[in-house]
């Protein structure tokens, strides 16, 4: 008796799919034309100073609430550098919706 797949299909459907898409992933890889799906989300720029205000909070104090290091704020905020893509993002969220990312972190923790 035959097994069926996760997806009702006998013989194992599924496998079929993944080792097709494994396929054309190694065939796009090598430069094959492959009709592909890209999805690019550009994460937006965070004025941090005026972020920590709004929220009330010092430099040491919003550096600890959310996991940043003191010196990486300062140098963001004094526009020495500019934070990478994921912190953007971690930013933007921040800005939206503070207690949700303090509710994560501490879950977390």
């Amino acid at each position: 008796m035959k097994k069926a797949s996760m997806d009702g299909e006998p013989g194992g459907g599924a496998g079929r799919r993944i080792v097709a898409s494994l396929s054309e992933a190694v065939e796009w890889a090598e430069g094959g034309d492959v009709a592909i799906r890209v999805t690019q989300v550009e994460a937006p720029t965070v004025d941090v100073r005026e972020l920590r205000r709004k929220l009330g909070l010092s430099q040491a104090a919003f550096a600890a609430k959310f996991g940043f290091q003191a010196a990486t704020l300062r140098n963001w905020e004094q526009r020495r550098t500019r934070p990478d893509g994921p912190a953007r993002v971690l930013l933007a969220v921040i800005a939206r919706h503070p207690e949700a990312v303090e509710d994560a972190l501490r879950r977390a923790g």
